[in-house]
C-alpha cells in the first residue's frame, strides 16, 4: 500500500482547481470584468464597475492564464480575489491598506529593469522582452505579513533564479538588490520625506536562487494589477511580507549587504533576514498566530511553513544573525 506523505504547504487533491476550469479562466475574468458574474468571490469592484486588475490592453495578457505547478500549493482555502485585490501594502500610496483606487495611477507602461552591479555585461530590458523570454507558470503561495494577517495567492510568473541566470553575476556576487521605481508623480506616498526612497530589499545569492525565490507578473489568471506591484515583484514566502519588493525597475548584484527599506527605517523592528517564526515576536505584538483574510485564525508555522525547502540556507547563522524579524 502506497502512503504519501502531504507537506505542510500542499494543497489537498480535492481543492485544487479542474483542469477544465483552469483553462477557461480567461474567459472568466471578461465576464467578471464585463459584470456578467457577481458574487462574493467575483473580485474587487472599483469606482466605475470596472474589475480591479490588470488593463484589458496590458501588452502582456496573452500569457496568461499559465499552468500551474502542481509542487507549489497550500493546505488552505484560496483567498477570494476580491479580497485579495483590495487590502495591500504599498507605501508608495500610502500607509492605509485600502490603497487599491490610488494606485491605478501607476503606469506600467513602457517599464525596463536594469540589471546592473557584479555581472558579465550590465543592460537594461523592457518587461515585455523579459517576461517573453522566462520559464513562465503559477504557483500557490501562503502570504504572511508581520502585521499578522495572512492570504493564500495563485501567483504567475517564473523562479528568480531564471532571472539570475540570465543576469550571468560574476562569482563574487554574494547579494541581489532590488529597486522599485521613483516618481512622485505617480507615487504621492513618496512625497513622504521621512522614508528612505525608493523602496530597496535584497536577498542574500543563496536565497536568490533557491527554488521557492520567485518572480510574480501576473495573479489569479491574468497580469499583476498596481496595488499588487504591476508589472514585475518579488515573492518569497518564508519571509514576511516586506521583503517582497513591488515595481521593480532595478537588479543589482553586489558582494555588500543591501540597506533595505524597512531595516533603515526602523532596524530595531525589521532586519534583514525576515524569516517567519512563531516564537521570536515582533517588539509590539506576538506572531505566533495569524488572521486569515476572508476569516480565521490560524497558529503560524516556522518559515511559513516552507522549511523544508529553506531551513538549511540558515545552518550555522542562528547565533550570529538575527534571522527572524
Amino acid at each position: 500500500m502506497l502512503i504519501k506523505n502531504t507537506r505542510g504547504w500542499e494543497l489537498p487533491e480535492n481543492a485544487v482547481t479542474p483542469e477544465g476550469v483552469f483553462k477557461d479562466r480567461r474567459n472568466i475574468l471578461k465576464a467578471l470584468a464585463g459584470g456578467t458574474i457577481l458574487g462574493a468571490a467575483a473580485g474587487p469592484l472599483m469606482a466605475g464597475g470596472a474589475l480591479a486588475a490588470a488593463p484589458e490592453n496590458d501588452p502582456s495578457a496573452h500569457l496568461y492564464p499559465v499552468a500551474r505547478n502542481p509542487l507549489y500549493t497550500v493546505q488552505r482555502e484560496m483567498t477570494p480575489e476580491g479580497i485579495a485585490a483590495t487590502y495591500n501594502n504599498f507605501y508608495e500610496y500610502g500607509s492605509h491598506k485600502e490603497i487599491f483606487e490610488l494606485a491605478q495611477q501607476l503606469r506600467t507602461r513602457p517599464w525596463d529593469v536594469k540589471i546592473d552591479g557584479m555581472v558579465d555585461e550590465e543592460f537594461t530590458i523592457a518587461f515585455d522582452d523579459l517576461v517573453a523570454q522566462m520559464p513562465m507558470e503559477e504557483r500557490v503561495y501562503r502570504h504572511r505579513c508581520v502585521e499578522r494577517w495572512s492570504m493564500v495567492v495563485p501567483w504567475s510568473g517564473f523562479p528568480l533564479s531564471a532571472l539570475v541566470n540570465l543576469a550571468k553575476p560574476k562569482n563574487d556576487a554574494k547579494y541581489i538588490k532590488m529597486v522599485t521605481f521613483m516618481d512622485k508623480s505617480m507615487a504621492p506616498g513618496q512625497k513622504e520625506f521621512w522614508w528612505p526612497w525608493p523602496y530597496t530589499e535584497g536577498l542574500t545569492m543563496e536565497e536568490a536562487m533557491n527554488e521557492l525565490s520567485f518572480i510574480a507578473t501576473g495573479i489569479y489568471g491574468h497580469p499583476l494589477p498596481a496595488q499588487h506591484g504591476a508589472p514585475i515583484r518579488l515573492v518569497v514566502p518564508w519571509k514576511y511580507g516586506f521583503k517582497a519588493v513591488k515595481s521593480i525597475v532595478q537588479i543589482t548584484f553586489t558582494d555588500k549587504r543591501p540597506n533595505t527599506f524597512w531595516e533603515v527605517s526602523n532596524a530595531n523592528e525589521y532586519g534583514f533576514w525576515a524569516n517567519v517564526n512563531p516564537d521570536v515576536r515582533h517588539p509590539r505584538w506576538s506572531q505566533a498566530f495569524e488572521t486569515v483574510l476572508g476569516g480565521g485564525t490560524v497558529s503560524t508555522q516556522i518559515f511559513n511553513g516552507y522549511g523544508e525547502f529553506v531551513a538549511d540556507l540558515y545552518a550555522g547563522l542562528e547565533k550570529t544573525e538575527r534571522l527572524f524579524m
